[in-house]
């Protein structure tokens, strides 16, 4: 089976890239939306990764329009509302499924490594979050409900 620096996911800005450039990293990889109820997330996913990024790591968003069509717009939209709503540093990815047989590769596997509730593997909605290990090992699974700031001790321990 794959790992995590196996995969590789389009940028926001079009370019390709091998998620090996976070070898090392511990990361917290989420599904993100611009117009859900969760959308505020955005500010305290930004404050984890602004205050942890120095001592290795990092938030890794991606988009995605699966649930309400709540992430409606394209890569320049997306890269603008976060830029200028949450002032969003943190690498973002271009507009993907989490779910069903679009799913990318890389979701696939998030589910496989750590499933939901009762087993479950599909992601229930937006602002679903993983957390990786310094291995790339998914060590938990956090629902949309979970905020940033809830999460910020389990990935102190990690680093």
């Amino acid at each position: 089976m794959s790992g995590f620096e196996d995969f590789t996911a389009e940028a926001l800005d079009g370019g390709e890239v091998l998620l090996s450039t976070f070898r090392g990293q511990v990361l917290l990889v989420v599904n993100v939306a611009s117009k859900c109820g969760f959308t505020p997330q955005y500010r305290g996913l930004e404050a984890l990764y602004r205050e942890l990024a120095p001592k290795g790591f990092s938030v890794l968003g991606f988009p995605c329009d699966q649930f309400g069509q709540q992430e409606p717009g394209d890569a320049e939209e997306i890269r603008s509302f976060c830029s200028t709503s949450y002032e969003v540093s943190f690498p973002m990815f271009a507009k993907v499924e989490v779910n069903g047989s679009g799913a990318h590769p890389l979701w696939q596997w998030l589910k496989a490594e750590k499933p939901g509730l009762l087993g479950t593997s599909a992601v229930k909605w937006n602002f679903t979050k993983f957390l990786l290990d310094r291995e790339g090992r998914v060590v938990k699974r956090y629902a949309p409900t979970d905020r940033p700031e809830a999460i910020r001790d389990d990935i102190l321990a990690l680093l």
